[in-house]
């Protein structure tokens, strides 16, 4: 059977006409039902969400579907939110893309009703991955058809919970800076959400022109013609190695510090939604247990990824390489490992990231307060991990928890869904499999807290609501009769 001839822009049009009637259908958004409130004049935000990639849209197309107002401020310029289109370096997006991501249980959000109604069914048969350019187009279009309040441009400078019921927020725009009060703050930040790259200890004493991590915003066509070293083994690694390839690096050498590279996602061996609604009621050490069974195996990079590097003849895969010492020359550096020395020009990082309160400035007053997992749960010896050690230790809504109760009253108003709630919360907050289910589990159970700590309004509400079901003219009233009288 032969596929229809498809218009891009007809096609576009005709889904946005079926998401808007799903949403009539379905009475989204609800109307607002939390109690304005203004505070020296100013009005209170319901939730201010920092972060305007896919989790902080997510997170707040569901808050507003309940009824709770969110406002998204980013420090990005509008349409370069995120990794997507700056730092990430993939050619396409690691998820199989029949998974849904942000589209919140709706048919017509999804990145497959979008591509379809520009390229057609034949398109997305022949499609193996998502192009990851394309995903941000995508992600685009997100933001556009569900209007979503989004101010580009304010970097939040400080995040200021206060003891009477609201958050402060110190914001810097392009007309300077302002102060923003919230209800609720909610951090949609990112892999790095809580901190930034980890860089080994000998990297502090490398010139900074030298080197550069991963997530660097690096103009690669710099490394024309240089001798360049990858130290790391992941997606994130193969991707610099192969943008410096392709930029034409006289040679790349990866220098991975395993003897064999992982072969096997288990994570994904993992994945399924009982795990994806059970993980926040699992006991402490199977939470423990499977986040750090998953962090010592360690994720495989893609085959493709793996594939983009080792089509060039310039690069190779130093594998058991550790890195005992870097001497700094006029002419480059001199890298020792254990399986050899190699000159090198450049230096890209790829390890991975770390919480780490200290190199960000706008958690300066929460970040002593914050209970972490170490403050919770020991695990027995040989299962240490820093990683999940430093991870905070989250409410059911995702929020924070005082490290000692009446630490920093308001505290618990500030939500944290980015990638360090993964060992409370499970993947939910992040990544594209259950970003919807995490965004949904935050919306709810923000609505809880809300409804509660309003409770005496609602109920004052419920009491003074007058609009009759009866007018008193629906019927007539009757006697009994002379037989039922007795």
């Amino acid at each position: 059977m032969s596929q229809p001839t498809f218009s891009s822009a007809a096609g576009l049009a005709a889904l946005e006409a079926r998401l808007q009637q799903d949403l009539a259908w379905l009475d989204l958004p609800a109307k607002s039902w939390v109690p304005p409130l203004t505070l020296d004049g100013q009005l209170v935000l319901d939730v201010a969400v920092i972060g305007g990639g896919q989790a902080g849209m997510a997170a707040a197309v569901s808050l507003n579907h309940i009824g709770i107002g969110a406002v998204i401020f980013d420090q990005s310029p509008a349409g370069f939110e995120g990794p997507w289109a700056t730092t990430a370096r993939m050619e396409t997006l690691r998820s199989p893309k029949k998974l849904t991501g942000p589209a919140l249980g709706f048919g017509a959000l999804t990145f497959r009703a979008w591509f379809e109604a520009q390229f057609g069914l034949e398109a997305w048969e022949a499609l193996d991955k998502i192009p990851r350019l394309q995903w941000m187009d995508y992600l685009r279009w997100y933001r556009r058809v569900l209007a979503l309040d989004v101010r580009n441009e304010h970097r939040v400078e400080a995040i200021l919970p206060r003891a009477d019921g609201v958050v402060e927020l110190r914001v810097a725009t392009p007309a300077g800076v302002t102060t923003v009060l919230a209800r609720r703050v909610v951090l949609a930040t990112g892999r790095d959400g809580l901190g930034g790259a980890y860089l080994p200890s000998f990297a502090a004493d490398l010139p900074r022109q030298r080197w550069a991590h991963s997530a660097d915003d690096l103009d690669y066509s710099s490394l024309a013609g240089l001798r360049v070293g990858v130290i790391g083994a992941g997606a994130s690694a193969m991707d610099s190695a192969a943008t410096a390839l392709e930029a034409g690096a006289a040679k790349v050498d990866l220098l991975i510090r395993r003897k064999e590279l992982p072969r096997v996602n288990k994570g994904k061996g993992a994945g399924n939604p009982g795990l994806t609604n059970g993980h926040l009621y699992l006991p402490d050490e199977w939470k423990w247990r499977i986040r750090h069974y998953i962090n010592v195996q360690q994720t495989p990079p893609p085959s493709a990824s793996v594939q983009r590097v080792s089509k060039f003849p310039n690069a190779r895969f130093i594998l058991g390489a550790a890195i005992n010492d870097i001497a700094v020359g006029e002419q480059g550096m001199r890298v020792s490992t254990t399986r050899g020395v190699f000159d090198l020009d450049f230096l890209i990082f790829s390890t991975g990231f770390r919480i780490d309160w200290t190199i960000r400035p706008e958690f300066a007053a929460i970040a002593p307060h914050i209970r972490n997992w170490s403050d919770r749960y020991t695990p027995p010896a040989g299962d240490e991990d820093a990683e999940l050690a430093d991870s905070p230790d989250l409410g059911m809504a995702f929020e924070f928890q005082q490290k000692q109760a009446g630490g920093l009253p308001g505290l618990e108003r500030v939500h944290c869904f980015c990638y360090p709630a993964a060992l409370s919360h499970g993947s939910l907050s992040g990544d594209i499999p259950a970003i919807s289910d995490g965004a949904q589990r935050l919306a709810q159970g923000i609505a809880a807290l809300l409804y509660r700590e309003n409770i005496d309004t609602h109920y004052l509400n419920m009491q003074n609501y007058n609009e009759p079901e009866l007018l008193g003219d629906e019927w007539l009233p009757a006697e009994p009769t002379p037989e039922e009288q007795r």
